[in-house]
Formats: structure tokens, C-alpha cells, sequence
């Protein structure tokens, strides 16, 4: 466990040795003092014994630098800190939360149910035939809302897949240069169409794709893979990497293809 999460003068040692580090390498110690709530002679105190310990190094007055041991200490402790945290929200705060559920039957308060999710959201079944379970607090007809606490196992999700359609921009044809029935072809077994750029939004329209939306399209598209559901996005090329890039950083298996261009 964090240091800082067993005593007092170690959590209030490593705020005040994030403050130099965020402020180096002219500290003020008043400014750090009053970041951290403690008095400046306080903080002369610990700003001390961290030279003393190598975890900063003095290069004159009032100007630090937090060495590679302090580093190191710095990225310790933030990761058991988040440690710690991530058993707080997945461990203990995961089985006392509620949550809702789409009955699949009639359900009463009290009631053990199975968990999983269809079409991207959580239902409820009575019982316990499946993997991940939880228990009524509410009761419920079907195809009505329940409220669930007590979730134990794993719902099963197969994640989802993102396909990310390239239109060109309008100075090389736009949605003039977009077979749309292709583009028609590739959005009717996607569970999620959304658009990025104002290329990708015409072309829907005149291939007649309802889209879900065209604002934040790579945040859409990542929450619909995270439910097991296939989006596609059209996306002006221009404007690619702001979809991708999302997608990325949310570890989401997606493809890019310019299939819906007509071949020059």
C-alpha cells in the first residue's frame, strides 16, 4: 500500500514534493505552503529532509530540482495510489452501486437475476443461468426498468469493431466522388453510423443512411465497440485522426478504408 495512505507526514511529503516538481526550479515556499496547507516553516522542514534523502537536489536559492530518485519515489507512490484506487471503484464501491436493467420478465424486489447485454444495454433476467448476476431492488414488468445492486462475475461482451469510411474532401470531388450505394451497403449491418465533416454528413444523405450523430463521432464509436455493437464512421479524410486517435486511446479494434470512393 501507498506510504501516504498510512501516515500523515508521508502523504503530506509527497504533496509537497509534487508542488516542487510541478514548480521547478523556482520554488516558492510560501506558494507551496499554501498548496498543501502547512506552514512555511513546515515545509522548509520536509523540503530538507528531501534533499537530505536525495529525492531533490538544491541548485541555489530558492531553486530545486527533484532528482531521479525523487522521480522514481513519485511514480511509486502514484501507482500505488491508483492502485488503491482501482480496488475502491472496482472492488468495494462495484457491490454496494446500483444500476439499471431492462426486465426481460416480470421481476420482484428481492429477486436474483442474470445479467447481459443486448444491443449495447444491460438486461435482466430472472435467475441465475449466467455467468454475471445481481439482485433486484426494485420491481418490474417486463420491458420495464429495474434497479440492480449486488452484481457479481462477469457480463460476457464480445467487443465491437469500428470501420472508419474515408470521404474525400471537397476539393477532390467529396461526396461527388462516394459511391453511395456502396457507402448504403456498408452502413446497413453496422449497429452505430455516425459522421465527422461536413463531406461524410452529404454523403450519408444522399446514399439515405439515418445517422446517430455527427457530433463526437469517435467517442460514439468507441462506446458502441464497448458494448459489443459494430459502428461505422464517415469521416471526411481530413479528419481522420481525430476519430481514429479516440479510437486508439481507447484500445478499440478499427479498420480505415476508402472502399466508398469511386475508382478514378
Amino acid at each position: 500500500m501507498s506510504g501516504a495512505l498510512e501516515d500523515k507526514r508521508t502523504a503530506t511529503r509527497l504533496r509537497i514534493l509534487v508542488e516542487i516538481a510541478n514548480r521547478q526550479p523556482a520554488v516558492s515556499q510560501g506558494e507551496v505552503a499554501e498548496a498543501v496547507g502547512v506552514t512555511s516553516q513546515a515545509v522548509s522542514e520536509y523540503t530538507r529532509q528531501l534533499v537530505e534523502d536525495g529525492y531533490v537536489e538544491k541548485e541555489g536559492r530558492s531553486r530545486y530540482h527533484v532528482t531521479k530518485e525523487g522521480v522514481d519515489w513519485l511514480f511509486q507512490e502514484a501507482k500505488d495510489l491508483r492502485r488503491f484506487a482501482d480496488h475502491v471503484t472496482d472492488d468495494v464501491l462495484e457491490n454496494v452501486q446500483e444500476d439499471a436493467a431492462i426486465a426481460t420478465e416480470e421481476l420482484s424486489s428481492g429477486e436474483t437475476v442474470t445479467l447481459t447485454v443486448r444491443d449495447g444495454l444491460l438486461h435482466a433476467t430472472p435467475g441465475e443461468s449466467g455467468p454475471a448476476t445481481g439482485v433486484a431492488t426494485t420491481d418490474a414488468e417486463k420491458g420495464e426498468d429495474v434497479s440492480i445492486t449486488g452484481f457479481e462475475g462477469i457480463i460476457e461482451i464480445d467487443p465491437g469493431s469500428v470501420t472508419v469510411v474515408q470521404v474525400p474532401p471537397t476539393r477532390s470531388g467529396g461526396s461527388r466522388a462516394v459511391d453511395l450505394e456502396t457507402l448504403a451497403e456498408m452502413c446497413d449491418d453496422a449497429d452505430v453510423v455516425a459522421a465527422t465533416g461536413i463531406e461524410a454528413i452529404v454523403s450519408l444523405r444522399k446514399a439515405d443512411v439515418e445517422m446517430e450523430t455527427s457530433w463526437a463521432a469517435g467517442d460514439v464509436a468507441e462506446a458502441a465497440a464497448a458494448r459489443g455493437l459494430s459502428a461505422i464512421v464517415v469521416v471526411t479524410t481530413d479528419l481522420v485522426g481525430r476519430v481514429t486517435d479516440v479510437l486508439r486511446d481507447g484500445d478499440v479494434l478499427y479498420e480505415v478504408t476508402e472502399a466508398a470512393r469511386i475508382a478514378e
